[in-house]
């Protein structure tokens, strides 16, 4: 799945909520958050996108398949929109390029010789601290 789909704008619906947090007078009379709510099933995004989609557990899908994204950061509703849809773009791209599995490694006998070097060098410095004895 290592290609581009694009989220149609259309497809996407748009809320203006009051932001969250301190913001002085002007937090208390404009709404310039931005709620997006996107179906997953309603979308025109491939099937296997879909599937995925639904797959990831991700708190902002819900159990119908609606992703919501919250958006504040900005002060104005329009750039708060942009952001909240680039960050669905964002979800969707991660799902189309998943991250590489990792492969466990061994450490190689050089990184083993110098630790053991390294634990041996602290017991010495600690030994030399003790009492002398009699």
């Amino acid at each position: 799945m290592n290609c581009r789909v694009e989220v149609r704008r259309e497809e996407v619906e748009f809320t203006a909520v009051r932001s969250q947090g301190a913001g002085g007078q002007n937090v208390n009379k404009v709404s310039s958050a931005a709620h997006l709510r996107f179906d997953i099933t309603a979308s025109s995004l491939p099937e296997d996108v879909k599937a995925a989609l639904r797959a990831l557990p991700d708190q902002r899908i819900t159990d119908e398949g609606v992703v919501v994204i919250k958006a504040q950061t900005h002060r104005s509703l329009p750039r708060n929109q942009s952001d909240a849809l680039s960050r669905l773009q964002a979800l969707v791209d991660e799902v189309l390029n998943p991250d590489a599995p990792r492969r466990p490694t061994q450490p190689t006998r050089a990184s083993k010789r110098r630790r053991l070097e390294g634990k041996a060098h602290r017991g010495t410095i600690k030994a030399g601290r003790q009492r002398p004895s009699e």
